[in-house]
């Protein structure tokens, strides 16, 4: 059996220190897909290398994606759009008619 050095897999482990999560804060059977009641409240938390710990809360999935992923929310700038199709000498263009 091939086993990675500790080491290693502590890098791993130390490497998701800090993530955060938002959970669901609904009564039910267990965990669900988040899309699924949008409106919920959430609670955010944050790993810390042994188990999930509170770190907040939200009012809905909106509010904690914008907590969980801050970043996203910078619009880029729009890109022009290129035509595929436009005139070309591409391999596999046709030839131009004889005149």
């Amino acid at each position: 059996m091939d086993d990675e050095p500790l080491s290693e897999w502590a890098e791993r482990r130390d490497a998701k220190i800090g993530r955060l999560r938002a959970v669901p804060i609904v009564s039910g059977d267990g965990p669900s897909g988040s899309h699924l009641k949008p409106d919920a409240p959430r609670a955010i938390e944050r790993w810390n290398g042994h188990a999930w710990e509170p770190h907040g809360f939200a009012q809905n999935l909106a509010e904690a994606q914008r907590i969980l992923f801050p970043d996203a929310q910078v619009a880029a700038a729009p890109s022009p759009v290129v035509n595929p199709l436009s005139a070309g000498k591409g391999r596999h263009r046709k030839p131009p008619a004889s005149r």
